[in-house]
Order: C-alpha cells, then structure tokens, then sequence
C-alpha cells in the first residue's frame, strides 16, 4: 500500500460551474440540499461519489451528496455516509493538543525531550529541541514516513497504536534529523505521529480514546471514527477507489493504524462541518462557550513569518474573501477530500469524494459553492 500522499491543497477551478435544479436563499437559516449540483460534476470528472458542506455564518447552509458508494453496486450515497478525511485529520490533532496547551499540561514550546522524558536519553542531540509547535508546523526536519523497515512493520504491528507510535518516536527521534529544526517547511506525517505520543503521554490513554473524549464529544461529533468506514464485503458505507487507466477501481484499505494523527479520521459531513465551526471560532451550540479561546486558535491559524503553513492548516488568500483562508486536502491515495475556511466572514466550503483522483472533482465542487453561497 502507497503511503499517505502529501497533502497539498489543489487550486479552485475558475470557471462557475452551473447548478441545475439549485433553487436556494443565501440565508444560513434553512439547509439547503445541493444533490443536483453535483450529480453532473460526479459524471463530468468520472468519480464514483461526492458530498458537500457549506456553512454561511458559522452555521450549516447547504448539504449534499451524489453518486455510489461501490463502482459496481447500485448503493447510491446518503447525506448520512461517513467519508476518510485522510491528512484534513492533522488540524484534529492539533486542535488535541491545543486544549492541552489551555490546560496548562504544555506549551506548544514544549520540547520533545520534556514532554517524552523516558526517551530522552535515546534521542539524537539534533532531535531534542524539537517543540510541539514544530511538530505541527512540519518544522521538525522529520521526513514524511518512518524508514521504509518500520513503516511495513505498522500494517502488522503485534502491539497497540499507542506502542506503536513511541517506536515511531524512538526511531524518528533517535537519528540526526534532516534539517534543523525550525529551519525549513518539511512535510511530516511522522511528525503528527510523534505529536500523538505525546498528547497519548499527557492524557494516558490512546489517540483514538482522547480525540472522542476531548474533541468528538464535546463537539457533539457522533458520526465519526478511524480507518476505513463500513466493513470489508458490505456497502453499507462508501469504499474507497483507485483509478486505473480510465476505470475507478474500488479498494478497501487504509494506510496502518498507528499513523491515525496524521491521517485516518473518517466521519459524515455533518460532523465535519461541526468541526470546522470551531475553526471558524462558533460555539458547539448556542448555550456554550467555544472549545477553544479566539488566542489559541489565532496561534493555530498562523503561520511562521514566510510560510504558508500554521498548525495543521495551509493558509492562503483568494480574491472571494478577506483575510487569511485555512485549507487543507487529505487522501489515502482511496480518497479524496478539501476543506476551505474563511473565518473572518464564518464561511466554509468542505468537500468530499469516495476516490483517490478526486481533486479535480473537489475543487470543481468548491468554486462552485464558493460561487454560490460565499457572501
């Protein structure tokens, strides 16, 4: 299995794309359903599925899919199904870590000596100033995979994701890095990994059990979960697709387990929109306080003086909106998703498709609800 593609968010299409049977108010009171809009964009780009989120002041405006879960079954998608968000995962993460930084059991200075002290005197003395910040950023000079030995390892690894991760952490760590830390903009989906351990570290328990319990549930996030969504030999949810020549092929798979902060967050539409309200500085619900403090998410939303990446976001500028835009895509090579944040205006596009080569058909989605919904 190819590994995790390096995340890199693919330019908007230009051009309006037209909607058939759309018939909608910009007003972010009342959901719109946008089926139509992308039935003939699934045709057009030759994509098995896709689905679509719009939310217009902080609140859900538009939703949508189209499409079969299955090339080759008849399973046609729901508003309901569950989509890999692939590398749009690492913002999560780092949304982790930044509750942990409020509650005063870090810093994003943190060094990975300090916050993984039992590994310290393993570590190579280029690798032992690496911070939290760095991690996130992909400042780390860690390459984008453990060594090609470790990483087959993960797809059967006898342990758990937990133990599994602070081997990562032990190899990684243990080598004289690529760069200096904070030097340059180096792509790391090892880095997220080590950035799990250490959020594993503080709150004693698994990745998987500290994202439901301190980011899934108080964001009322219920329709989300890890890996592969559905069962292998049912289409009772969407599969993944690969194309081949000019055939999508459907593939069930995921990249391995332990590399989940980096990358194997799957869930609805819905819930995905909930998460990116937060980003969008929006309360859970109307009596709550947001997740996090307006400071922390300014910290998660910029980047290093000449750089285009903050923590666990690309940020961006485009003529539809004032201000910096957070964007992020994600694939497992099987998927393909993007999302697009405007937070100055509460404004957010995320798009998602059940195949490897969806790019085009994502960006294709998003012009055209940017051109639609954007105020």
């Amino acid at each position: 299995m190819n590994p995790l593609l390096r995340s890199i968010p693919a330019a908007l299409i230009a051009a309006f794309v037209p909607f058939l049977t759309l018939a909608a108010d910009r007003c972010a009171a009342q959901e719109v359903r946008v089926d139509d809009a992308l039935a003939p964009l699934c045709e057009k780009h030759g994509v098995p599925a896709l689905g679509a989120a719009v939310l217009v002041d902080g609140e859900l405006a538009a939703i949508g899919v189209a499409g079969v879960r299955k090339v080759g079954d008849d399973a046609a998608v729901t508003v309901d199904d569950l989509w890999h968000l692939g590398s749009c995962t690492k913002a999560m993460t780092a949304t982790l870590l930044a509750r942990r930084v409020e509650a005063g059991e870090l810093t994003f200075a943190t060094t990975v000596a300090d916050a993984l002290p039992d590994l310290r005197d393993g570590m190579h003395a280029s690798a032992r100033a690496i911070t939290v910040s760095q991690l996130l950023r992909h400042r780390a000079g860690l390459p984008n995979i453990p060594p090609q030995p470790l990483w087959m390892e993960l797809f059967r690894y006898d342990g758990t994701d937990r133990e599994a991760r602070v081997e990562v952490a032990k190899e990684m760590l243990g080598v004289e890095v690529e760069a200096e830390p904070g030097a340059r903009y180096l792509y790391s989906n090892a880095g997220y990994m080590i950035a799990g351990a250490i959020a594993e570290r503080l709150g004693d328990d698994d990745w998987q059990a500290l994202m439901r319990a301190q980011l899934f549930a108080p964001l009322h996030m219920t329709g989300v979960g890890f890996g592969m969504p559905g069962r292998e030999g049912e289409v009772a949810q969407p599969w993944g697709h690969v194309k081949v020549g000019e055939r999508q092929v459907p593939r069930f798979g995921d990249n391995p387990s332990p590399l989940g902060p980096a990358g194997t967050v799957h869930a609805t539409l819905r819930d995905w929109a909930k998460f990116a309200r937060l980003h969008l500085g929006v309360a859970p619900k109307k009596d709550e306080q947001p997740l996090l403090r307006d400071a922390t998410l300014r910290v998660l939303h910029t980047p290093e003086a000449g750089e285009d990446y903050a923590l666990g976001w690309s940020v961006a500028r485009r003529g539809w909106a004032p201000g910096p835009i957070l964007t992020h895509a994600g694939s497992n090579t099987m998927w393909y998703c993007v999302a697009w944040l405007a937070p100055e205006i509460d404004f957010a596009v995320l798009v998602t498709c059940n195949s490897g080569d969806g790019a085009a058909a994502c960006d294709a989605v998003a012009g055209a609800m940017i051109r639609k919904f954007c105020p």
